[in-house]
């Protein structure tokens, strides 16, 4: 069978990995790439660095990779939508929910493969972690907590903290308990003298009933991904920086030591980290996508889903600017 044709659209720090991947993908011939700002990181080997999208049209490609700037999503969409190409478009999926919602309209009404590259779906820890709360490892949910902190990107320049980093956790935890949220009350700060905001802490709920806690912020010197789920059972920990996941067990055991009781808590039982295999998630994602493109049954991040998450980024900052709580349908 003939290999699918790529191509890749920005060819900044993220396009970079991505050529990486699309040239090591089998069944997938990385044929063109465009960045109207050329190749800085030099990642176009012999192939002409087009102008864009229209470009990459023009050169018979499958599919295309869309790693440009977030502001630029949508355009880039609708060309390849209107040229019936396929697209794997980077997270999120629009600035603003109008502008996601028209992708994704556009994409269907083509009846193309789309989806959004929300690369911590494909974790190991993560792809775990759903895996065990969908058998019922833990139970009932209570609680989703997450931490996602570290030194801020100086590539970000168009949108803040709550639509580059909390997007992640936002579609994670929808993700892992495949549910929906129904509101979320949050505050954010700028402190480092940029357009956006720079921190946030979000709290809300989900359909099925759990409290979600998310802080997240460009401002820690040191780096931190952790998603903390609570439920009937115990805990589940992913660390997604080194994809590791532990389960802590409620204990069954009573502790009759009462200082040592006191200390760490009636209810502690065993802990388990669990070992399993550990791919790269950018190369899971595209094989993926790659498997959808031809048909196959796949694990994407579908259009609509990156929708929502759009949607819920936007009642994060209105929740913020109007010291509101607000609700999601």
């Amino acid at each position: 069978m003939t290999n699918l044709r790529a191509g890749l659209l920005g060819l900044g720090m993220m396009g970079r990995h991505h050529a990486r991947v699309l040239r090591s993908l089998d069944g997938v011939d990385l044929v063109a790439v465009a960045d109207p700002a050329g190749d800085p990181h030099g990642v176009a080997g012999d192939l002409d660095v087009l102008s864009g999208a229209e470009a990459l049209v023009k050169a018979g490609v499958d599919y295309v990779m869309v790693a440009v700037p977030t502001a630029f999503h949508e355009e880039a969409a609708i060309i390849l939508a209107n040229a019936g190409v396929h697209a794997l478009i980077e997270k999120p999926l629009a600035p603003e929910p109008a502008g996601a919602r028209a992708i994704t309209d556009a994409f269907a009404k083509a009846g193309l493969v789309g989806a959004v590259g929300h690369i911590e779906r494909y974790n190991p820890a993560l792809q775990q972690l759903r895996s065990r709360l969908e058998q019922g490892d833990l139970g009932d949910i209570y609680q989703v907590a997450t931490r996602r902190q570290g030194p801020f990107p100086a590539r970000i320049a168009d949108v803040g903290v709550v639509k580059d980093l909390a997007t992640h956790d936002i579609d994670l935890t929808a993700w892992v308990t495949q549910s929906t949220y129904t509101m979320i009350s949050a505050q954010t700060a700028l402190t480092s003298g940029r357009e956006h905001e720079d921190l946030v802490a979000a709290t809300g709920r989900l359909s099925n009933g759990a409290v979600t806690n998310h802080l997240v912020n460009w401002l820690s010197p040191m780096k931190e991904r952790l998603s903390v789920v609570t439920g009937v059972r115990g805990t589940f920990i992913a660390d997604t920086l080194t994809a590791d996941l532990t389960f802590y067990a409620n204990g069954t055991i009573s502790t009759t030591w009462e200082a040592l009781a006191g200390f760490r808590g009636v209810s502690e039982g065993d802990v388990v980290r669990y070992a399993f295999a550990k791919p790269e998630p950018l190369k899971t994602e595209h094989e993926a996508f790659r498997d959808a493109v031809l048909g196959k049954d796949a694990d994407i991040v579908t259009m609509e889903q990156g929708f929502a998450t759009v949607e819920v980024a936007a009642a994060v900052l209105k929740s913020s600017q109007e010291n509101s709580v607000v609700q999601l349908g």
